[in-house]
């Protein structure tokens, strides 16, 4: 429980549980393939949810992030982008989607983005350590050349350094013009995650933790570097 009273807890302010939409409203099967969807606290829209980032209130009133999901108390639906979030912050949008009184940390924003880019890290080297992922200029090309990343299976996702090469990583991304790429972060940070002295190129293999890191990596994305509109210390938004 998060303290609020069960009929809040599943019953949000548009009437429509953790956020999804409402029984009556009308899908098309574009939606429907698009899995599940549900309603932005700031814009209103309904989209998959794959774009977006779940909030709850914890048991002492603060707005926590549930990257995984999981945590219990209704979800509060945020769509993964720097517009969104500052309305969130100056419409007081949290408070109004929970029906009460909730403390919004200072630093939220940027406790966001540390947690997105911790799991983003996590999720590639542990791709590397399973074998789906491999890293190195030459490799990574061969892989693109051939449609194969070792045993794992086609490539899915391209990670680059933010520092490398421009000239280098254009010669890369040539090979698979359509493939995603995550260019978040620099050659330091890839190795480190990869357990390697050296990291600017990488490929991941289609699965799930390469749509675990794409989809991450989309939401750190829409974040990064927020900063204008944060709340001041200790602010307390009210209904």
């Amino acid at each position: 429980m998060v303290g609020l009273s069960d009929r809040n807890e599943q019953t949000p302010a548009d009437g429509e549980p953790d956020g999804l939409v409402a029984e009556g409203e009308a899908l098309l099967p574009a939606d429907l393939e698009k899995g599940p969807l549900r309603r932005c606290i700031a814009t209103g829209t309904v989209q998959p949810k794959d774009g977006m980032i779940r909030f709850v209130v914890s048991p002492d009133g603060e707005i926590v992030p549930d990257l995984e999901e999981r945590l219990p108390g209704r979800g509060l639906w945020l769509s993964g982008d720097k517009a969104a979030f500052a309305k969130a912050l100056a419409k007081n949008m949290f408070a109004k989607a929970a029906r009460r009184a909730v403390r919004v940390p200072p630093d939220l924003a940027e406790r966001l983005e540390k947690l997105l880019e911790r799991r983003c890290l996590d999720a590639f080297g542990l791709a590397r350590r399973a074998g789906q992922a491999l890293a190195g200029y030459e490799k990574v090309r061969e892989a693109l050349k051939t449609n194969q990343v070792g045993r794992a299976g086609p490539p899915y996702l391209l990670v680059e350094a933010s520092d490398g090469s421009p000239d280098q990583r254009g010669k890369i991304t040539a090979l698979a013009p359509d493939m995603p790429v995550v260019d978040l972060f620099d050659a330091a940070a890839m190795a480190a995650a990869l357990g390697r002295e050296n990291a600017v190129h990488a490929v991941v293999a289609r699965g799930k933790l390469a749509k675990g890191l794409a989809r991450d990596s989309a939401r750190l994305k829409g974040i990064k570097g927020f900063v204008a509109g944060s709340p001041p210390a200790g602010h307390v938004s009210n209904v």
